[in-house]
């Protein structure tokens, strides 16, 4: 074994950071004219470059065992709730219950007096939409002519409200 496989994993930017201060020190060692410097730097930066690449093949080594044992993990933990017996009977007497829900929701959906109701409904709620549209051009006009948006009620309360625009649509497209 190396030393680079007995130490801690580097972190990417510790590897960063030694690489660049190492090609920084090539560089400046480049920049004499003699040539023994420069094949030093060169070595040097090929060294640094090797030491670079061991580094992220053994952390990239080490991601995929991590990523592999880590699915196992996972695999291993979904099996205890698909191996459970006692869970899946629970879980289908769950699944018995929520077919039976589903149909006696259906069978009272359609009884008679379900439908009477879910027409009554509509027809409130189209009532309501309309007075909230009727109410609501009065209110406009009430501001428009008095700048206030309070109105008093006979019984002496004073009601506030906010005027709304809403754009329709484009009628040309």
């Amino acid at each position: 074994m190396n030393d680079n496989d007995d130490k801690k994993l580097e972190s990417g930017e510790d590897l960063a950071i030694s690489a660049l201060a190492k090609a920084g020190k090539s560089r400046a060692n480049t920049s004499d004219s003699n040539a023994d410097d420069e094949v030093k730097a060169s070595d040097e930066l090929a060294d640094t470059l090797s030491h670079l690449q061991n580094i992220i093949e053994r952390n990239a080594n080490e991601l995929t065992r991590l990523k592999n044992e880590l699915k196992e993990k996972r695999e291993s933990f979904k099996s205890l709730f698909e191996n459970d017996a006692p869970l899946q009977e629970v879980q289908n007497e769950v699944n018995v219950m929520n077919e039976q829900v589903k149909e006696r929701k259906s069978k009272i959906n359609s009884d008679p007096q379900a439908t009477s109701l879910k027409l009554s409904i509509g027809d409130l709620n189209q009532e309501k939409k309309e007075i909230e549209e009727t109410l609501s051009n009065h209110l406009i006009n009430f501001y428009s002519m008095t700048n206030s948006k309070s109105f008093d009620t006979s019984s002496g309360d004073q009601w506030e409200f906010d005027i709304r625009a809403k754009v329709k649509g484009n009628p040309n497209s």
